[in-house]
């Protein structure tokens, strides 16, 4: 019989996670409108405003035990707004248009590829390893493609426009094809906030914000395209593990098939007694141990 009270939980709705994701739907609808004012350092922000909401809904679920059916859906679809649909239009308004045809097209493919990512996502939980996510993850590429366009803007990237475009294509392409990868991304999960830590891990954080905060659109930009590049690193690193696993497995099945086929060959010898008949003056007899003596075998 199902439990009662795990149902009912399952279908509340908690007031504290849903407020988080209420905050992260509002800074993605900010950034599309900041975008359409054509204010696009202010969408950059608003998309990096909204991804940090995304990363506490979920932590302050789990730590206050309030997570629900119905603020999992309410995630995925905010999260399809924040990270799906203002991401690429912020971008097509801003760059991708100059391209015409092309420019929709890789805004589209950034919005399919953060699609299938979400639903890929849901269909799979409980099943892939939680240490990684499978493909890049929407928030991560959206901040990718945030991050570029807040670089230029602030004015520390200086490009002829038409390179821009084509920057915000190639940067928008890889970011909706590589979240439909199997590229494994570690996610983080794994950090508990609720254990303690050392005195150094603070002082690290500490440092990590005076870090971002010298050069925001610099800083944030490096660490996306950093972290947007290390699931292929985790690849290719598995690939090489896992064929010389396969070496290594594939020589000890060869020794060990050697070590079978190869049969000790001893020397075949039958057991003599010889002996030397007075009566035959000295003749010498060999009879075999255990063979009987011929009867008729004169001595």
């Amino acid at each position: 019989m199902p439990n009662t009270d795990e149902s009912r939980r399952r279908r509340s709705i908690y007031l504290l996670p849903n407020a988080f994701t209420t905050a992260n739907l509002f800074a993605g609808f900010y950034a599309v409108v900041q975008a359409m004012n054509g204010r696009f350092e202010m969408a950059a922000i608003a998309i990096f405003l909204a991804m940090v909401f995304d990363g506490m809904d979920g932590r302050v679920a789990r730590l206050t035990n309030t997570q629900s059916a119905f603020g999992e859906q309410y995630d995925s679809l905010s999260d399809m707004t924040s990270f799906g649909i203002a991401p690429a239009l912020v971008m097509y308004e801003w760059a991708l248009q100059d391209l015409g045809r092309w420019g929709w097209l890789a805004a589209f493919i950034y919005v399919v590829g953060a699609a299938l990512r979400l639903a890929r996502f849901n269909t799979n939980i409980g099943i892939v390893d939680k240490r990684f996510f499978q493909g890049l993850p929407s928030p991560a590429a959206a901040a990718l493609v945030a991050g570029f366009l807040w670089l230029v803007v602030d004015n520390k990237l200086l490009l002829a426009d038409p390179t821009i475009s084509w920057l915000a294509f190639i940067f928008t392409v890889y970011a909706g094809i590589a979240m439909v990868t199997n590229a494994p991304f570690y996610s983080g999960k794994s950090f508990a906030l609720g254990r303690s830590v050392p005195f150094w891990v603070i002082l690290v954080l500490v440092g990590v914000f005076v870090f971002v905060s010298s050069d925001p659109p610099v800083v944030l930009f490096g660490l996306f395209v950093v972290y947007g590049l290390s699931g292929w690193f985790i690849m290719a690193w598995r690939w090489r593990r896992a064929r010389e696993l396969t070496r290594k497995r594939q020589r000890h099945e060869s020794a060990t098939e050697d070590a079978e086929s190869a049969v000790v060959q001893e020397p075949s010898f039958s057991a003599t007694h010889t002996y030397q008949s007075p009566e035959l003056g000295g003749q010498t007899d060999k009879h075999e141990v255990g063979k009987p003596r011929d009867p008729n075998q004169t001595l």
